[in-house]
């Protein structure tokens, strides 16, 4: 199989156990969770020409891709891969539905990821080839997979270098200069100099303040949020409904637009056809977004250091970003 990634170019994927779980139907389904949350938000139809694949799917695989490429062992790989098949429609907007979400920690799709994974194909999967699923299952035995912020991880890696390259805040040199130096070491990832490292740890602070932690998620988590809440109390959709596609639950929420005047109002708010403002002298709702940071590690001769150590206003940028920010939000109606 031939694979096309955005951020680390062309593989051919022989492994008989990673071409089973990429065609199996969890992973399939990821084609059509959007991994910013809500796609309207972040592309205008008009303007959509396939160019904007920021899928859970190809992220899943970009961290498969990122694992393999720095030589991490086949079963870290296998996790690296599968997960994030949890995720519910709309991706973190679920943290804003669901009472057990957390618009702080955004940790739904993680408490439910066993539980979740237990009921698919894939343990039959991991099972067939020989692998044990609780080991595949239990992040402890992948630190270059998963790691606590604000240290690095595959899936913090691919994640900010996907939302970089897709939204134009990384060019092709410098991609190519962050993934040159980059490494792992006892398995952590290193830069290879202080230079690199602090440029990833400036982008990805832009990419948080901008992006992931910005006005513009806060907005979407809270009205897909309100919206998605309010046609489970109607019962227009269903909980497992949100364990469907972005699609599918858009389209089973358009069937009562015409019958219920305030979904209507609420669909219109995540939509972009109401005018929303940040003022916390005069708001409607209230909105906490999880924020992130990182603090890499890079070799500097014989040892390794943090960028914090060497820059100590990062020490305070890290401490200032890892609070959740919190929005407050005016509706034109």
């Amino acid at each position: 199989m031939k694979y096309v990634d955005r951020v680390y170019g062309e593989f051919k994927i022989k492994e008989p156990i990673i071409l089973e779980l990429i065609e199996s139907t969890p992973l399939r389904r990821l084609k059509e969770i959007d991994q910013a949350g809500y796609r309207p938000l972040w592309v205008k139809p008009e303007a959509d020409a396939g160019e904007y694949d920021h899928s859970r799917f190809a992220h899943s695989v970009g961290v498969y891709l990122l694992l393999r490429k720095y030589g991490a062992p086949l079963d870290e790989q296998i996790a690296g891969l599968i997960h994030d098949v949890s995720h519910s429609a709309f991706s973190h907007c679920i943290d804003y539905v669901l009472d057990s979400g957390s618009e702080k920690e955004q940790n739904h799709q993680d408490n439910l990821f066993n539980s979740y994974v237990k009921k698919t194909e894939i343990p039959e999967i991991i099972k067939k080839y020989g692998f044990d699923l609780d080991y595949i299952l239990d992040d402890k035995n992948f630190p270059l997979k998963e790691k606590n912020l604000p240290d690095l991880c595959a899936d913090r890696i691919d994640y900010s270098l996907k939302t970089a390259v897709i939204f134009g805040e990384l060019d092709d040199k410098t991609k190519k200069y962050l993934l040159d130096n980059l490494t792992t070491e006892n398995n952590n990832w290193v830069f290879k100099d202080f230079k690199s490292a602090k440029k990833y740890a400036e982008l990805f602070l832009k990419l948080n303040t901008d992006y992931y932690a910005g006005p513009a998620s806060a907005i979407m988590f809270r009205t897909v949020g309100d919206c998605l809440r309010y046609a489970l109390q109607k019962g227009y959709i269903s909980e497992n409904d949100l364990y469907t596609t972005d699609k599918l639950v858009t389209g089973k929420i358009e069937g009562f637009l015409n019958k219920d005047e305030k979904l209507n109002l609420l669909f219109d708010r995540m939509n972009n056809e109401v005018k929303i403002i940040n003022d916390p002298n005069n708001y409607d709702a209230s909105v906490f977004c999880k924020s992130r940071v990182v603090d890499p590690l890079f070799r500097q001769s014989q040892e390794i250091k943090r960028v914090s150590e060497v820059d100590p206003s990062w020490n305070n940028i890290v401490k200032r970003e890892l609070k959740p920010k919190q929005y407050f939000l005016k509706f034109e109606r």
